[in-house]
């Protein structure tokens, strides 16, 4: 089953770090956010990946274009005959497709770009800035069980104001800095049959008409994930992750 990543957006709201690159290609412990999503997937032994580029895309080309040179140790020839011999392998054996798939298009219409390499019944589908420890393997079975098209995984939403609560006189008992709230949200970590491809006309938004359109029919699963999940969507998110695998605290480190 390949795994299609959506990273071609600007990630304005991070611009402290995507002047120059893209979101997905910013570090965390030294390695993209692009490394880690895929190194989660990879420890459930899906390798094939389908990157759709956009923003800055030459920066992701060209780090998976030298990322045998850039993660072994090497000795370069410099005779007339130059060759460069890798004495030492890395742990991933990744099959990486990268796709253009332009500046503005919008998620659906960038699957939608990408159906060329998509291959078998499922496929999957995430997005380029967002971690977690989601178990592959349960979502996908859990998917299978329900039966539908679709399948996305839900996470408790994290407040990004301080929340109180307070006692019948008003006085405020307990105060919560981005505590995490109620009800569910979409977080990406999709499986999807092939045929959701015949829902996306268009440029479209994958979460606006065409998953409207499959939840009223009845095709559409939510797979609870009450375990770590967090979106870099900003400085501070980035902040706190980078804090977090510093820390030894990295939880959607499964590998």
């Amino acid at each position: 089953m390949k795994v299609v990543i959506l990273c071609g957006g600007k990630g304005t709201r991070l611009r402290e770090e995507t002047e120059y690159k893209p979101k997905s290609m910013v570090e965390i412990g030294g390695s993209p956010i692009l490394w880690h999503i895929m190194k989660l997937y990879s420890h459930y032994g899906f390798n094939d990946f389908i990157l759709c580029i956009g923003y800055k895309h030459q920066a992701i080309r060209e780090y998976f274009l030298n990322y045998r040179y850039m993660n072994s140790d090497v000795t370069v020839s410099l005779k007339s005959d130059y060759h460069v011999t890798c004495h030492n392998s890395h742990d991933e054996d990744w099959n990486v497709t990268l796709a253009y798939t332009g500046l503005e298009t919008k998620k659906g219409g960038r699957i939608k770009m990408v159906e060329r390499y998509l291959e078998g019944e499922q496929f999957m589908v995430t997005y380029g800035d967002g971690l977690s420890n989601v178990n592959i393997n349960d979502l996908i079975a859990y998917h299978e069980k329900k039966g539908v098209l679709a399948t996305f995984t839900g996470v408790h939403p994290i407040s990004r104001f301080a929340t109180v609560e307070r006692d019948a006189a008003g006085k405020i008992i307990d105060w919560n800095e981005k505590k995490q709230l109620e009800g569910y949200m979409n977080a990406g970590f999709f499986v999807l049959e092939n045929a959701v491809l015949d829902y996306i006309e268009g440029d479209v938004e994958l979460e606006e008409e065409p998953m409207k359109r499959i939840a009223k029919e009845g095709n559409l699963a939510m797979y609870r994930h009450d375990g770590f999940w967090r979106c870099m969507d900003t400085y501070r998110d980035y902040l706190l992750l980078t804090e977090l695998w510093e820390s030894g605290n990295a939880l959607w480190k499964v590998w």
